[in-house]
């Protein structure tokens, strides 16, 4: 695959409310991951860990950008896996399975297609993958979530979604007895020149119009990151607030692997997975 030339900035709070910061992230070139946790101390910070972990494991170990879906694929496989005997060994010690640990995902990864480098993107629950450019927000990932179903039935509007009672209730996430369906997209690098993937303590915090601020008047995608999440805590902090923005920066003929340092991601993450349990 062409050399692809990426920026990115990431950030994470654990906002005013919650305790514990359940989301968590990965930044590391080509893929890129934000997974928001559910249970509480019953262990939704475990589960994001967890799902984060294991795409982890498949960047560090490279996957065949002809077959990014099966990569994608097998990492939330895993994560499901890992997660469900996690739930099974809560039980065990008394926790209720229905308040056990279960996380939302959303992913990007870059593949190759016919017409060149492109976004693979996958998601499950309700964190959203965005593509902004020429000062437009658009959203890519559809909620799985109750509120969603609502609006996509006609009972609800979408100016009604923020202050409806269950708009908390999410219909797919790592963790469900029912089993991994997630969605993907495919997006040429043409049409996504930025992307952002978030947890729903920035996107349920800020409107699309905020969204949008920020990222046109935030050349740096860390500087983005940063302002999304401070804007959701300024907002209100109702939830965990993460952001991940990347930019497409170039695109060239040859080939290389990009470097990165994860220690410090990979240290936390080990801390989370120790810690949790």
């Amino acid at each position: 695959m062409r050399q692809v030339e990426l920026h990115h900035g990431a950030a994470t709070d654990v906002g005013r409310v919650r305790e514990v910061n359940e989301d968590a992230y990965l930044a590391v070139p080509p893929v890129y991951v934000v997974a928001d946790g559910m249970g509480g101390h019953a262990g939704g910070d475990v589960a994001s860990a967890i799902a984060v972990e294991e795409f982890g494991r498949m960047a560090e170990a490279g996957y065949d950008p002809t077959r990014g879906r099966d990569a994608v694929a097998g990492a939330l496989d895993a994560a499901q896996r890992r997660i469900l005997e996690f739930a099974d060994e809560q039980e065990r010690h008394g926790i209720e399975r229905r308040r056990s640990a279960g996380t939302t995902v959303v992913a990007a990864l870059l593949v190759e297609e016919a017409g060149g480098p492109a976004w693979l993107l996958a998601n499950l629950g309700d964190s959203r993958v965005y593509r902004f450019g020429d000062g437009r927000l658009d959203q890519v990932s559809t909620d799985h979530s109750l509120v969603q179903e609502l609006v996509e039935a006609g009972q609800i509007t979408p100016g009604q979604v923020a202050t409806h009672p269950d708009r908390n209730v999410i219909t797919r996430a790592l963790g469900d007895d029912v089993g991994v369906q997630a969605d993907y997209f495919v997006v040429p690098l043409a049409e996504a020149e930025r992307i952002v993937l978030c947890s729903d303590g920035v996107s349920g915090m800020l409107d699309d119009d905020t969204i949008a601020t920020i990222l046109g008047e935030a050349a740096d995608p860390r500087d983005a990151a940063d302002r999304l999440v401070a804007a959701a805590v300024v907002a209100g902090g109702e939830d965990n607030a993460t952001a991940v923005v990347v930019d497409v920066v170039g695109i060239s003929a040859e080939g290389a692997d990009e470097a990165y340092d994860a220690e410090r991601q990979r240290a936390s993450l080990e801390e989370k997975l120790g810690g949790g349990s």
